[in-house]
């Protein structure tokens, strides 16, 4: 008894052959993005460049990166050089400190210094103001301890 076996490969008879589903497809796409497959000028391409050039600039109005976003804050040391106990002059936009809910005023300028320069004492606070009276700004001479 001669008995070969033939195997077949069976024949395809659906209509979904060489059919790509759409979920394989999106995750082709994603992993393309992951793995940065695109050429450059393509548009998938210019589409991940758009998603990280808007993380970049849109994120920080919602995630907070614990910067200082002050303008007009100034630090000086006084006279020119920090003197021996490193004492130094600031100068703080008024917009920076709550006065209208009555709070102290010297307390609301050390919380925003010692997050820059540590642990400080306020020897002197001279408030600066415009032509009209009203106040511009706070200038604020501290020791470091």
């Amino acid at each position: 008894m001669n008995s070969q076996i033939h195997w077949q490969r069976p024949e395809a008879s659906t209509a979904l052959e060489g059919a790509v589903s759409p979920m394989g497809a999106i995750w082709r796409t994603i992993r393309g993005y992951i793995l940065w497959s695109y050429e450059r000028g393509s548009l998938h391409y210019d589409i991940m460049v758009t998603l990280i050039l808007l993380f970049i600039f849109v994120s920080p109005h919602f995630l907070n990166y614990k910067t200082n976003r002050w303008s007009g804050f100034r630090i000086s040391p006084r006279g020119g050089d920090p003197g021996e106990k490193g004492e130094l002059i600031y100068q703080i936009q008024s917009s920076a400190v709550d006065t209208a809910a009555g709070g102290d005023v010297r307390r609301q300028l050390e919380k925003i210094i010692e997050p820059i320069s540590g642990a400080v004492s306020i020897t002197n606070v001279e408030t600066v103001k415009d032509v009209s009276g009203h106040t511009q700004s706070y200038k604020v001479w501290v020791e470091k301890e």
